[in-house]
C-alpha cells in the first residue's frame, strides 16, 4: 500500500464513476438508507456525454426507456432527447437525491483482501477502504486508436471520435469514418449535413433497423413482442420490418450477420445500428461506404475517424 496516500474509510459502497449508472447506484443504495460515496476522475457529472460526444447527439432510445430510478424526465422533453437535455436531467437527478461525488479523483488501483473482506481503492490522493466496489465506468471510458496498415504513410489529419463535435469545420473535406456502427452512422450524416463529403469504411456484418416501425419505437415493441413470442420469431419480425421500411441495406455494402439483431446482442453484446437518416444519403450517393478492404492510406488524404470501444478496467485481485 502507498503510504503516502492517505487512507479514509467509507462505510457503504465506493462507487467508480458519476455517469448515469453511478447516479443511479447512489440513489438507488440512499432510497435503501445505504450510504455510498462516488468517484469520478474528471470535474463534472456525466463526462462522458458532457465532454466527449457530438453535438447532434440525442438519446438513441425513447425517454421513457432511458429514465433512471424514481424520477422520470420532464413531460416537454422530446421523445428523444438532445445530449444537453439529458445532461440537465441528470444535474437534476443528483440535486434531487443530494448525490456529491468527488470530483478530479482517478481510481488507480482496486484490490480486494480476501482474508478482511475489504477493498482498498486507490485514487491519486486517497486510498479509500470499503466492504464493497461498485464499477460504473460504461463501454466507452477510454480511446483506443486501432493499429492500421501503412497509417504512416498517411499526410491528412487523424481524430478519434470522441474528440468530434460537429462537421462545420470539414465543409468541403472528403472525410472517411472507420466504423459503421450507431456513432459512425450519426457522424457521416451530421459531416454530410455539414456540407463534407462522408465516407464510411465497413469491416464487420451490421444489422441496420428503423428507429421507428409504425409510429412505434423499435426496441420497445421489441421487448413487447418478447413478453408473448419466441426471440428468433421477433427476429424475424424485426427483419422483415427492415425489408420494408429500409429496403435491402446489403446492396449498399451492408452485410447483415446470419443471426438476428437481438439474438446476436444476446450472444455477443453487439447493438444494431438504429438508422436516423443516413441510409437516405447512402441512397442518393452524398454518402458513400467502402465495403472492401480501404486502399492505401498514402493515396487517401481525407480526415479519418476511429470508432472504437473503450473499456477502464479497474484491478481486483
Amino acid at each position: 500500500m502507498n503510504k503516502e496516500l492517505k487512507r479514509v474509510w467509507v462505510p457503504g459502497p465506493v462507487i467508480i464513476g458519476a455517469g448515469p449508472s453511478g447516479l443511479a447506484a447512489g440513489a438507488c443504495l440512499k432510497e435503501k438508507g445505504v450510504p455510498s460515496l462516488i468517484l469520478e476522475r474528471e470535474n463534472c457529472l456525466a463526462s462522458l456525454w458532457k465532454l466527449k460526444t457530438y453535438d447532434r447527439l440525442r438519446l438513441h432510445l425513447p425517454k421513457k426507456f432511458c429514465e433512471l430510478p424514481y424520477m422520470d424526465f420532464p413531460p416537454e422533453f422530446p421523445t428523444y432527447p438532445t445530449k444537453q437535455q439529458f445532461l440537465n436531467y441528470l444535474n437534476d437527478y443528483a440535486n434531487m437525491f443530494s448525490i456529491k461525488p468527488i470530483f478530479e479523483e482517478e481510481v488507480r488501483l482496486a484490490e480486494y483482501d480476501s482474508n478482511i473482506g475489504f477493498w482498498f481503492v486507490q485514487t491519486n490522493n486517497f486510498e479509500f477502504v470499503c466492504q464493497w466496489l461498485i464499477v460504473a465506468t460504461g463501454e466507452n471510458s477510454e480511446p483506443v486508436t486501432p493499429e492500421l496498415p501503412q497509417i504512416s504513410n498517411f499526410r491528412g489529419r487523424i481524430l478519434h471520435t470522441s474528440r468530434y463535435k460537429n462537421g462545420y469545420e470539414f465543409e468541403g473535406e472528403k472525410v472517411l469514418v472507420v466504423g459503421c456502427g450507431n456513432l459512425g452512422m450519426e457522424i457521416s450524416l451530421d459531416l454530410c449535413n455539414s456540407g463534407a463529403q462522408a465516407l464510411i469504411s465497413v469491416r464487420n456484418m451490421v444489422h441496420i433497423l428503423p428507429r421507428e416501425i409504425l409510429g412505434l419505437s423499435t426496441f420497445g415493441l421489441s421487448m413487447w413482442l418478447l413478453k408473448w413470442i419466441p426471440l428468433k420469431l421477433v427476429d424475424l419480425f424485426l427483419l422483415l420490418s427492415s425489408l420494408f421500411i429500409l429496403g435491402d441495406t446489403q446492396r449498399f455494402g451492408f452485410k447483415r450477420p446470419k443471426i438476428g439483431p437481438l439474438d446476436i446482442k444476446n450472444t455477443i453484446g453487439k447493438t444494431p445500428v438504429l438508422d436516423v437518416g443516413c441510409l437516405a444519403k447512402i441512397r442518393t450517393g452524398k454518402i458513400k461506404v467502402y465495403s472492401t478492404s480501404i486502399p492505401s492510406f498514402q493515396k487517401i488524404h481525407v480526415y479519418i475517424f476511429f470508432l472504437s470501444i473503450y473499456i477502464y478496467r479497474v484491478k481486483a485481485r
